[in-house]
C-alpha cells in the first residue's frame, strides 16, 4: 500500500487474492504482506533471511476473526510484519497435514493449542517460538502480538545460530514424536484393551451433564460410538447410559441449534448451553451417526429424530448444486458472535402472541438478562438468549403452542443476514457426511438421503477423483480443484463409499471403493513399518512426513483407513486388505495400551479386528423390492459388528457362489465359517440377526463349532 492510498484509506489486494481458500480470501485486504503457503514465499524467507511468520486458521473460527479485526488491518503491526518477516497464511482445512505437524509443536511447547495458531519458523521451515492467538497489545498478563514480534525480532538478529541450532534440535525431537513406536516388545492385543479404554472414558466422564472433561466441552462423537459396541456386546449398562446422557444433554443443549438443526463445534462451558456457534460439516456427519446408533441401540426414540435434523440442515443449507457438501458456517455475523442465533425477550415479543411468548421463553430459558455475552466483543449486545430446552416437560397442551412459536421464531430469524459460509468442498469431509447419508438412508429409510448420498458420491468421482492417475485431490472450490494428496481424503471417501455399497449392494460402487483403497495403500502405507503416512512420499513442502495417531477434532486418516479397510477385506475377500489394516493397528499397540483415550476411532477398528464379524450376504436381485426389503431388514437393528454385502461383482468368492434359494431374493448370515439355514423372509432375517453373538469370545467358540 502507498502512502497515498494509505492516507485516502483505499484497500489494496495481496497475494491472497489469487487463492480459492475462503479463510485465505478474507485477509486479501489486510495491509499484512501476505503469501500463500508455496515457494515463492520460501525463496523470500531464504533471499532475505527473515524468519517465517506462519498464522493458520479456518473460515469460521471466531478467535481469528479477532485476532484479524485487532492484528491483522493494524498499520503499526502491519508494518512491523512486512519489515522483518516473511508472513504465510494457511487454511487448515486446506493443509490438515502442516496444521497437525505445527499444532504438535506448539502444543509441546506451550502445552496448549487451538486457532487461530501462530508459529515462527527459519527460512528451511524449522519452528523455533509459536502460539496461538495473541492481543495486539500485551493485557491482562497476556503477551501482545507487536511484544512478541519485536522480541522475536531482536531474538532473530542477535542470536540467529542459536536459534537455528535450537530449531534443528526441535526437527529431531519432533521426528520422534512423530515416529511409530517399537512394537517389538508389546503385548498382544486382546479384548482387555477394549474394557480398559472403556474404563479410562467413564473416568472422564461428566455424570451430571454427560460428555467428557469440565469446560470447554467437545462432543466427541468418536468416543461416544466406541462406548455403544462396548455397551452392546459386552452388556455394559453403564457404558450405554452415559451415551444416551451425554445425547440427552447435547440435544438440549445451546450447542444444538433448536430452530435450524446441527451441532456447533464445540460449547464453552460444560452444561452445553453456550457454544461458539461455527457449524463444522465434519462434526454433523459424525453426530448424525451417534444419534442414529443410539437410537438403535436402545436409545429414546427421539435420537432419531434428532439425526432428521441435522440431516435435514446439511441437506437444505450445507448441499450445493451438484450434491457436494460445503465445509462450515461461521460463528458470527453482522460484526457480532451468535448474532443469527440468540434472541432477546424484546425481539420474541414482537413476534410471538403473549401465550406463544410465555410457552417459548419458558421452554427456551429466554430471560430478559439473557445468558450469552460475547467477551470478545468491545461493544457485545445485550441481554442476548442462546435457545436450550430449559424444561422439556411441557403440558400437552401447549405443544401446538410451542409448535407455532418455532415456526414464527424460524420464518423471522430467515430474514436475519446468514453467518458466512464456507462453501469449499474438501473430500475428506464430504467422505463422512456420504457416510452418514448412506447410514441414515439404511437405517430410517428415507430416500432423500439416499439421493443425496448417490449424488454426493458422483461429484466426489466425477471432480475430485482423477480415473488415469488414480488420485483424489482434496479440494474443489470455484470450478477448480487442488493438487494436494491426503490420507484424509482417501479414507473418508473409501468409508463413505463402503456404507453406500453395504445400502446398496451396487457392484460399481464397490468397484470404485476397491480402486480407491488400492491407490490409498500404494500412496500412503509404509510398506517397510505399517500404517500410513499422512501424506505421499513425494511430497515436498514439509518438514517431516507423520502418520497421524491420536484423533484430533476429526478422526485420524490412519484410523478411519483402518476401519475402511477391514470392512472391504470381508466384503471382498481381498486378505491383504486386512494384513494391512491389523498391521497398522499393532503399530499402535502401546498407545492404545496406555493412552487409549485418544485414539476412539482406532478404537472402532481394534473392536472390529478383535471380532469375527457377521456377514449378510444376499444373493439375488437386491434392487426388487423383496431385495430392498432384505436389505432394510440387515441394518434396521443395532449390529455393531455386522456387514452387508452381495454376490454380484468384486466380492468374497464364497459369497459369489451363494445361489437365490428358488430365483427369490436370499439372505445368508455367517460368522467365520459358520452359516445359518438361509431365509428369504425379511422378518425372519431381523430375528436371525438378533439371535447372533455379539461377544469376541462367542464368535470364536461359533467359529469353532
Amino acid at each position: 500500500m502507498t502512502a497515498k492510498d494509505e492516507a485516502q484509506g483505499i484497500l489494496q489486494a495481496n497475494r491472497l487474492v489469487r487463492e480459492k481458500s475462503p479463510y485465505l480470501l478474507q485477509h486479501s485486504y489486510n495491509p499484512v504482506d501476505w503469501y500463500p503457503w508455496g515457494p515463492e514465499a520460501f525463496a523470500c524467507a531464504k533471499e532475505t533471511n527473515r524468519p517465517i511468520f506462519l498464522s493458520i486458521g479456518y473460515s469460521t473460527c471466531h478467535w481469528c476473526h479477532v485476532m484479524e479485526r485487532e492484528s491483522f488491518t493494524n498499520e503499526e503491526i502491519a508494518r512491523f510484519l512486512n519489515t522483518h518477516f516473511v508472513c504465510i497464511k494457511v487454511d487448515r482445512e486446506e493443509r490438515p497435514d502442516l496444521d497437525r505437524l505445527y499444532m504438535t509443536y506448539v502444543q509441546a511447547t506451550t502445552g496448549q493449542g487451538g486457532w487461530p495458531m501462530t508459529v515462527f519458523l527459519t527460512p528451511d521451515l524449522l519452528p523455533f517460538f509459536g502460539g496461538t492467538y495473541f492481543p495486539p497489545a500485551s493485557r491482562q498478563g497476556q503477551q501482545g502480538l507487536l511484544d512478541v514480534l519485536q522480541e522475536v525480532q531482536r531474538l532473530w538478529m542477535l542470536h540467529g545460530p542459536e536459534v537455528l541450532q535450537s530449531a534443528e534440535e526441535t526437527l529431531r525431537l519432533l521426528r520422534i514424536a512423530t515416529t511409530e513406536a517399537d512394537t517389538a516388545h508389546a503385548q498382544p492385543l486382546s479384548p482387555q484393551v477394549l474394557h480398559a479404554a472403556c474404563a479410562r472414558l467413564k473416568n472422564a466422564y461428566d455424570p451430571q451433564y454427560g460428555g467428557f472433561g469440565r469446560a470447554p466441552k467437545f462432543p466427541q462423537p468418536s468416543r461416544l460410538l466406541f462406548l455403544l459396541r462396548q455397551g452392546i456386546t459386552t452388556e455394559d449398562h453403564e457404558a450405554l447410559q452415559m451415551v444416551f446422557h451425554t445425547c440427552q444433554r447435547m440435544a438440549a443443549g445451546g450447542i444444538h441449534d433448536q430452530l435450524g438443526g446441527g451441532f456447533s463445534r464445540y460449547a464453552t462451558d460444560r452444561q452445553w448451553l453456550v457454544p461458539h456457534f461455527e457449524k463444522m460439516l465434519y462434526d454433523n456427519a459424525l453426530l448424525a451417526q451417534v444419534y442414529l446408533e443410539a437410537s438403535q441401540a436402545g436409545g429414546p426414540a427421539a435420537f432419531s429424530g434428532v439425526a432428521r435434523d441435522i440431516l435435514d440442515y446439511v441437506r437444505r443449507d450445507m448441499t450445493g448444486p451438484d450434491g457436494e457438501f460445503y465445509s462450515a458456517e461461521d460463528a458470527d455475523s453482522e460484526g457480532h458472535e451468535g448474532r443469527f442465533y440468540c434472541w432477546t425477550r424484546k425481539e420474541l415479543a414482537a413476534i410471538l402472541t403473549p401465550e406463544e411468548l410465555d410457552v417459548a421463553t419458558h421452554y427456551f430459558g429466554v430471560t430478559p438478562q439473557g445468558n450469552f455475552v460475547d467477551v470478545s466483543d468491545p461493544s457485545p449486545l445485550p441481554g442476548q438468549n442462546v435457545l436450550s430446552i430449559h424444561d422439556p416437560a411441557l403440558p400437552y397442551s401447549e405443544k401446538n403452542i410451542l409448535a407455532d412459536a418455532r415456526g414464527k421464531m424460524t420464518n423471522a430469524r430467515a430474514l436475519r443476514p446468514r453467518p458466512h459460509r464456507d462453501d469449499k468442498v474438501l473430500a475428506s469431509w464430504n467422505g463422512l457426511m456420504l457416510d452418514a447419508m448412506a447410514q441414515a438412508y439404511s437405517v430410517l429409510g428415507e430416500p432423500a438421503y439416499l439421493e443425496a448420498a448417490r449424488r454426493n458420491l458422483a461429484f466426489l468421482h466425477g471432480r475430485l477423483w482423477d480415473p488415469d492417475t488414480c488420485t483424489l485431490c482434496h479440494r474443489w472450490r470455484d470450478g477448480e480443484r487442488d493438487a494436494v494428496q491426503l490420507l484424509n481424503a482417501y479414507a473418508c471417501v473409501l468409508s463413505g463409499a463402503v456404507q453406500l455399497y453395504e445400502a446398496l449392494l451396487d457392484p460399481q460402487i464397490l468397484s470404485f471403493a476397491i480402486e480407491l483403497a488400492d491407490a490409498m495403500i500404494t500412496r500412503f502405507h509404509d510398506a517397510e513399518h505399517g500404517g500410513f503416512w499422512q501424506t505421499p512420499l513425494d511430497t515436498t513442502d514439509l518438514i517431516l512426513r507423520t502418520k497421524e495417531e491420536s484423533d484430533g477434532a476429526e478422526p485420524s486418516g490412519s484410523a478411519v483407513a483402518i476401519l475402511a479397510l477391514l470392512r472391504m477385506a470381508v466384503i471382498t475377500g481381498h486378505n491383504d486388505y486386512e494384513r494391512i489394516a491389523a498391521r497398522a493397528i499393532r503399530i499402535h499397540t502401546e498407545r492404545l495400551q496406555h493412552n487409549p483415550e485418544t485414539l476412539p476411532h482406532l478404537l472402532l477398528g481394534t473392536a472390529l479386528w478383535l471380532a469375527s464379524p457377521t456377514r449378510v450376504t444376499i444373493a439375488g436381485d437386491v434392487a426388487s423390492p423383496a431385495g430392498r426389503a432384505l436389505i432394510r431388514a440387515a441394518h434396521a437393528d443395532y449390529h455393531p459388528f455386522r456387514i452387508v454385502a452381495g454376490t454380484a461383482g468384486p466380492v468374497d468368492s464364497f459369497a459369489r457362489g451363494l445361489p437365490a434359494v428358488n430365483g427369490e431374493p436370499t439372505a445368508y448370515v455367517c460368522i467365520g465359517t459358520v452359516c445359518r439355514p438361509p431365509t428369504c423372509d425379511s422378518t425372519k432375517l431381523r430375528r436371525l440377526l438378533a439371535t447372533m453373538p455379539s461377544q469376541a469370545a462367542d464368535y470364536v467358540y461359533l467359529a469353532s463349532a
